[in-house]
């Protein structure tokens, strides 16, 4: 895919659709930027295991009882994806969750007992969907989010802000959050197994494992607080420094703590900085790349007129009542989200959205920012999203299995989502 996402850069102006500048210059996008700042960050809490210590901290408080434990899960996966990837964030406690579910039950118990089966289920589409939940609460927890961000950004000329985002997306995941817990383990799988001290001492022991926090680990956790605090009071910082005419961003903040990152001693050999270039062979680069042709096709989308044609066919829909407008945008994103990746549906059709909120006269965010929160619920299918796709293979998940709690946890977003909107407009 990463590959396929540099055929813009021979075709675009092989078809004279953009030229070779406009095609390369999308590569470089300013939120490209703040996705690379967002990897580095994860880089450096998976290098110096914070990611792990405060993962299984989570689970430690969450209590010892199964219902507890699948929460444990769910609060981890969720509170992490909202700042590091949430494919990183499957892969990282798809092993802790494994572990934890060998240590508590037995393969012939999962094969023969209806609630020991429901508790592993659980506990892999705990991960998955907390992930993909975690990614809406920030601007920089999905992929979707930030190409959002920039399609608005470079085809409307509007910026969404860390904040603007995070008012909207974190409200709404906190409730998904809450609601698909419920349904999940109390409605359509529900266990009834009660309490585990094992499971309880399985976390206390990969905590005892894992030592005292280390000065690398101290001062990685102070760069990623710092920069999660100054994204979110990015806005007023901005316009004080747009009056001095110096232009500061969320990616400005991202970049900085990428920088802190490499030039931060990490306290362990003398004068090792926490991350070194050759850290950086671990980053995916290929997802950026695949962001880069992303980007690049909703410019040609806009600059061969195709959104502003489709947008065009679209604007026979009755305008006259903004909420089932935004919500029909809204159903037909997730629809889509189910038949291709997110990021590509986002790439497709938020350029559409936007050129129709214009037709509409109202700001593109509006319409935008329910559609790509959109783009991050869909749990019905294993290839829907990568956390879906990394937690299907632990083999305790069937796809029917994902499909029957999938469907009911896309209705719960859609009314979520349709609260948020009618919220909006009235």
């Amino acid at each position: 895919m990463a590959i396929t996402a540099l055929l813009p850069i021979v075709l675009f102006p092989l078809f004279n659709i953009l030229s070779i500048e406009k095609t390369c210059l999308a590569y470089s996008n300013r939120f490209i930027f703040l996705f690379l700042g967002g990897f580095v960050i994860a880089l450096a809490m998976e290098k110096w295991n914070l990611h792990r210590r405060l993962a299984l901290n989570i689970v430690k408080m969450t209590g010892t009882s199964a219902n507890r434990i699948v929460l444990g899960f769910f609060l981890a996966s969720y509170l992490i994806s909202m700042w590091i990837s949430n494919t990183a964030t499957a892969l990282m406690m798809l092993p802790i969750a494994s572990s934890v579910v060998a240590l508590l039950v037995t393969k012939e118990s999962i094969s023969t007992d209806k609630g020991t089966r429901n508790f592993a289920l659980t506990m892999m589409l705990a991960i998955a969907y907390g992930a993909n939940i975690g990614g809406v609460g920030t601007l920089v927890g999905s992929p979707p989010n930030t190409a959002m961000a920039g399609i608005l950004s470079k085809s409307f000329d509007h910026h969404v802000s860390f904040f603007e985002w995070m008012k909207i997306g974190l409200p709404f995941s906190i409730c998904l959050l809450i609601l698909s817990y419920f349904f999940l383990v109390r409605i359509i799988f529900p266990n009834r197994l009660g309490h585990f001290k094992l499971g309880h001492e399985t976390i206390i022991n990969e905590i005892k494992i894992l030592g005292k926090i280390s000065k690398a680990e101290a001062r990685v956790f102070a760069v990623f607080v710092v920069t999660a605090i100054l994204w979110i009071i990015q806005d007023p910082i901005s316009s004080f420094l747009k009056k001095h005419h110096i232009e500061y961003t969320d990616t400005t903040i991202a970049i900085i703590a990428v920088l802190v990152l490499f030039l931060l001693p990490s306290g362990k050999d003398k004068g090792e900085p926490i991350l070194k270039w050759k850290d950086s062979e671990r980053l995916p680069w290929g997802v950026l790349l695949m962001f880069g042709g992303g980007m690049c096709l909703a410019e040609a989308f806009t600059g061969s007129g195709l959104a502003q044609t489709i947008s065009s066919q679209m604007a026979s829909f009755d305008k006259s009542n903004l909420f089932l407008y935004i919500s029909t945008l809204t159903a037909t994103g997730i629809a889509m989200t189910a038949l291709m990746s997110n990021i590509a549906m986002v790439n497709f059709f938020i350029p559409v959205v936007g050129a129709l909120a214009l037709q509409a006269d109202v700001s593109p965010a509006l319409f935008a920012i329910p559609v790509a929160i959109a783009s991050s619920c869909d749990f019905m299918f294993p290839m829907g999203t990568p956390p879906n796709a990394i937690v299907y293979s632990s083999g305790y998940i069937r796809s029917f299995d994902m499909l029957k709690g999938g469907i009911a946890l896309n209705i719960l977003a859609l009314l979520l989502l349709m609260i948020v909107i009618y919220l909006q407009v009235g």
